[in-house]
């Protein structure tokens, strides 16, 4: 239900409702053909994929003209969530497995979101420099930061130097330990009452580590 994005994002523009209000249908109907999410889960899309993608947007509100890339988006999570939640902002979304792009795209296409392009290919064939990385991350903090260490802008638009920011779960302590001292974890607890967050956090290390 689009009412749990509506508690906590209560200032959405009558568009962003919209697109919003539109995933369920959409992303029920793709994951009958292409599984994206996991049957089980498809019920809790708006608490478990939308709110969680939304989660960044509680640690930073992109400035307009930001470049984002959205890095192993899946069906496009955290992506098209903060595409439609900041659109004077740029999203690219790229995954390895193009059934999932396939989804994406399609998503995308059918909600008029303006503001996002995606790319069938590896992290290490994206060129292009952008402000933010963000990632549903189930890779280790090390592994992505080389990954993407050559993608970051060097002109600085937001309240955070650029960087990566992605959502994680559970213990973080030992993988967060190379960057004690220069990242920020917030537990997206603080900012969401359900259950489903009370081991969520989300993780920003900057580019120049």
């Amino acid at each position: 239900m689009i009412d749990i994005i509506l508690k906590y994002f209560p200032n959405l523009s009558e568009r962003q409702r919209q697109q919003f209000g539109a995933l369920e249908a959409l992303y029920t109907d793709w994951n009958a053909k292409i599984n994206v999410i996991s049957r089980k889960d498809i019920q809790n899309l708006y608490e478990h994929h939308v709110l969680h993608s939304l989660g960044i947007a509680k640690m930073l509100c992109f400035k307009p003209g930001t470049r984002v890339m959205d890095l192993g988006t899946g069906g496009g999570f955290p992506g098209i969530p903060l595409a439609i939640m900041f659109p004077e902002c740029q999203f690219h979304l790229v995954d390895s497995i193009g059934k999932k792009i396939r989804v994406a795209t399609e998503v995308a296409q059918a909600i008029e979101l303006q503001n996002v392009t995606l790319a069938h290919c590896r992290a290490e064939e994206v060129k292009e420099k952008y402000d933010f990385v963000v990632s549903r991350a189930v890779m280790p903090l090390a592994d992505l930061m080389k990954l993407i260490r050559n993608n970051f802008a060097k002109e600085q638009h937001n309240a955070l130097p650029n960087g990566l920011i992605c959502l994680k779960g559970g213990e973080l302590e030992h993988e967060i330990l190379p960057y004690r001292k220069i990242a920020l974890a917030q537990e997206l607890s603080k900012d969401f009452e359900e259950e489903y967050f009370k081991t969520k956090k989300v993780v920003y290390v900057p580019a120049k580590v």
